[in-house]
């Protein structure tokens, strides 16, 4: 990718395999963060492409199981 992606842009992390959004900048490196929330990690500019839409979509969706999952384990 030549140019950089604005935060809250989705992109893929093509080396991890994972989706994120971008969250801004730390050096040479992006920042990015799972679509349900988390711990960011680094991801290299060149290494990221911007997510189509089934790949937001499905990264939304396995999020918002996630949390479901969480929240019936509660109480």
């Amino acid at each position: 990718m030549s140019d950089v992606p604005l935060p809250g842009t989705v992109v893929v992390d093509e080396r991890q395999g994972r989706v994120g959004q971008v969250m801004g900048t730390a050096g040479p490196y992006l920042q990015l963060r799972p679509l349900g929330g988390g711990k960011e990690w680094d991801a290299c500019p060149e290494a990221v492409r911007v997510a189509t839409p089934a790949e937001r979509l499905s990264a939304g969706v396995a999020a918002a199981n996630a949390a479901s999952r969480r929240a019936e384990g509660c109480c």
